[in-house]
C-alpha cells in the first residue's frame, strides 16, 4: 500500500508536459478514461499545445500508453 501511495504522489508531482504543467496523474486519468492514442491524450489534457508543440511530452505520452497496454 505504501508503494501505491508513493507512486500516486509521484504521478501528481511529475510533469509530463512541461510547457503546460500537466502531471503524469492527469495523463494516466485520460488514458484510463479511454484515450488510446497520443492525439487523444493531448486533446483530453491540453498537452502538446505549449511552446514546444509536443516535442518534449509526446515520447512520454507514448511510454504511458505502452505501459497501460501492458497492464
Amino acid at each position: 500500500m505504501t508503494q501505491e501511495l508513493n507512486e500516486e504522489l509521484l504521478d501528481k508531482l511529475t510533469k509530463v508536459c512541461l510547457c503546460k504543467g500537466i502531471s503524469r496523474a492527469v495523463m494516466k486519468k485520460a488514458i484510463r478514461g479511454g484515450a488510446k492514442t497520443v492525439a487523444e491524450v493531448q486533446k483530453a489534457t491540453g498537452a502538446g499545445s505549449g511552446s514546444c508543440g509536443g516535442k518534449r511530452c509526446t515520447p512520454k505520452i507514448e511510454a504511458l500508453l505502452a505501459e497501460a497496454k501492458e497492464q
